[in-house]
């Protein structure tokens, strides 16, 4: 494998040599591979292709072993210049060039049109402009994190630094010293729409030089100009050496092939074959090959396996479960923290790498992190407000090895970040997302922070897992459970301080002995004459009002749904063999649980007489239960509907 010394001053000219032929081999696999399958971004490819060809021989990697631990990170933001990353890790041995010009872009196949982990060498997918440097933060935090003294590189487009995430990113870099973070930006000055200046105007050197990072600028185009660039940031020869560095690389789009260079016509349009043809005669390569593959594609099988890449490992304890008494009245936020901080004390041990790591965003206090801050600084980030980059970093920490929470209000941590979770979840992350602040029982803040939408959004994250606590022993017991999961998972809960739930005895029903399973429904009272399905911060009410019907003599169970994802059916089915069926919930109807039920009749040709209560308007600034009985969620209404329902 080709390989650079940082140690020498300028590279020699047999090096230049040998870059300058892998230029060549690698500019023919973006226009055979665009061009046959007929789509593709080749103009950009072309022109961050002198930087990704010299990086990848001054890096330690290993194509044999792509995800060994001291290993330095390359992190592709601009994802849609595959056809030239995928070229680069085909020189350089990651995997031979025929199945990336056969399956490129193809349903089923590794290789797909923007850079996907799938493919050995890709450190993160990616496609959504804005995030890939976030992503580089949180690799280069986590390479700080375990003492591994290895570097990440970021490539970006010049078109997507007009992100705010981009910014928020790199104010994050210098707060935490990654000065083992380099970005390197594409400079072509063109992006779809045209010219950047005129979608966008920026200067971009001086906004990256006024958020304190190391900025040199360089030809993209000339190697021994890009590697004076690369060996100060791998020397530490810059202005600060204690900062982070981005280098601002003038390129060309499309450049090499003489009738697509500044032309943004060919940021996201293969060449047609004829073109493709004088574009190979250009390089010195043989025309007629291009209608080879064609037809061989035709009848190509895809064969390439999936690269796996799932998340680093993480063994934690999870302790003994705390119990809140009937005595007790606490919020279940004050629950997390406790189970949290509790999590901080048995694994986050002194002079090692910590293993709980915390991530809020100007919210400490009334997310309840403030105790875990206190017993594992280290471990604690304070990512400001700064919600689409706080996510995307708690996301990559997640999957480096570290059990990674995520805790802010509702609208935040979901309607807020909901395409950055998403990014995650196609990462395959282990992230676990903890928001507070759910529901009309955020009561005075009002409609903007009353988020009463999460799960309509939630649903579509394919594989997530879903819960929402009733009381604070249940909380507890589901962070404990989620610190062992090894998935991503989403813990919901309100504002309010809420009574430890008991049972008819009058002893807390998630007491000493309860478990917490993923799919499988509380039952917190048994009845006979129908079902009211709840959960969350609704259940007071929803117990109450079954006081008051059991008082009038009307018998009715109470299921708690505390697990959304995975539900539990079977309990839904049990319920509707019973009698009719109140769903009773703090979100709005149409997406919530409510919805669940109703598809889950659907789906096994079960009916049941249904009732759904639950947001049916944005709700105003005002006290939790008056809140609730504006909109029919109080005991009373409870009672009546019920009544009506049973009728």
């Amino acid at each position: 494998m080709f390989k650079i010394d940082l140690s020498k001053e300028r590279l020699s000219q047999e090096e230049i040599k040998t870059l300058e032929e892998m230029w060549r081999r690698c500019a023919r696999r973006i226009i055979l591979s665009t061009t046959l399958a007929g789509c593709g971004h080749p103009g950009g490819s072309l022109s961050s292709l002198h930087m990704l060809i010299l990086l990848y021989a001054l890096i330690e990697h290993d194509p044999k072993n792509p995800r060994f631990p001291e290993r330095d990170r390359v992190v592709i933001s601009h994802g849609h210049i595959s056809p030239g990353v995928y070229s680069v890790l085909c020189e350089y041995g990651y995997f031979p060039e025929e199945p990336f010009l056969m399956e490129f872009r193809r349903a089923g196949s590794a290789f797909g049109g923007h850079v996907e982990q799938s493919v050995p060498g890709v450190e993160w997918t990616t496609g959504n402009l804005g995030q890939g440097l976030s992503a580089a933060c949180g690799m280069a935090r986590a390479l700080k994190l375990k003492e591994i003294p290895r570097r990440v590189f970021c490539v970006m487009g010049d078109g997507e630094q007009q992100k705010g995430q981009v910014i928020e990113a790199r104010r994050f870099a210098v707060k935490f010293g990654l000065n083992n973070l380099c970005a390197l930006i594409d400079y072509n000055r063109l992006q779809i729409g045209g010219r950047i200046y005129r979608v966008m105007p920026q200067d971009i050197a001086h906004e990256i030089k006024a958020t304190f990072w190391n900025v040199i600028e360089a030809n993209g185009h000339d190697f021994n100009d890009l590697y004076q660039a690369l060996r100060r940031f791998g020397t530490g020869e810059v202005l600060c050496p204690e900062k982070p560095t981005a280098i601002l690389a003038q390129t060309t789009m499309g450049k090499g092939i003489s009738f697509m260079e500044d032309d943004e016509k060919w940021h996201g349009m293969a060449l047609p074959p004829d073109l493709a043809k004088k574009a190979l005669e250009e390089l010195g390569f043989d025309a007629s090959e291009v209608d080879v593959l064609l037809e061989k594609r035709k009848s190509y099988e895809i064969s390439f396996p999936v690269f796996p890449h799932e998340p680093e490992p993480v063994e934690v304890e999870v302790g003994e479960p705390i119990l809140y008494g009937p005595e007790v009245k606490t919020d279940c936020r004050s629950a997390y923290g406790k189970a949290l901080a509790s999590l901080a004390e048995l694994n986050n041990k002194t002079g090692e790498p910590p293993k709980v790591l915390g991530v809020s965003c100007d919210l400490e206090g009334s997310v309840k992190m403030t105790a875990f801050r206190k017993i594992s600084p280290l471990a604690f980030h304070e990512v400001g407000i700064q919600e689409h980059h706080a996510a995307t970093v708690a996301g990559v920490l997640s999957k480096e090895g570290f059990l990674t929470f995520f805790s802010t209000f509702g609208v935040f941590a979901v309607d807020e970040t909901i395409n950055q979770h998403r990014l995650n979840v196609l990462n395959e992350t282990a992230l676990k997302i903890v928001a507070t602040h759910c529901g009309l029982d955020v009561g005075e803040d009002g409609p903007t922070h009353q988020c009463v939408d999460y799960l309509g959004l939630l649903l579509n994250l394919i594989g997530l897992e879903i819960y929402f606590p009733a009381d604070p022993n249940q909380t507890d017991r589901i962070i404990r459970y989620v610190a062992k999961s090894k998935g991503n998972v989403f813990v919901g809960m309100g504002r309010s301080k809420l009574p430890v739930i008991l049972n008819e005895a009058g002893e807390p029903f998630f007491g000493k002995d309860y478990v917490f399973t993923p799919g499988k429904a509380d039952l917190l009272r048994q009845g006979e004459e129908g079902t009211i399905i709840a959960f969350g911060s609704v259940m007071p009410q929803v117990l109450s009002a079954w006081e008051k019907l059991k008082s009038e003599g009307v018998s009715v169970s109470v299921l708690n749904m505390a697990s959304l994802r995975p539900l539990d059916e079977k309990a839904i089915l049990n319920a509707a063999e019973q009698g009719p069926i109140m769903v009773v919930e703090d979100h709005v109807v149409e997406t919530g649980l409510g919805s669940l039920v109703a598809k889950t009749l659907a789906k096994h040709g079960q009916s049941a007489k249904l009732c759904l209560k639950g947001v049916t308007r944005y709700g105003t600034s005002g006290k939790p239960a008056d809140l609730y009985r504006e909109q029919g969620l109080d005991a009373d209404s409870i009672v009546k509907d019920m009544k009506e329902l049973l009728a």
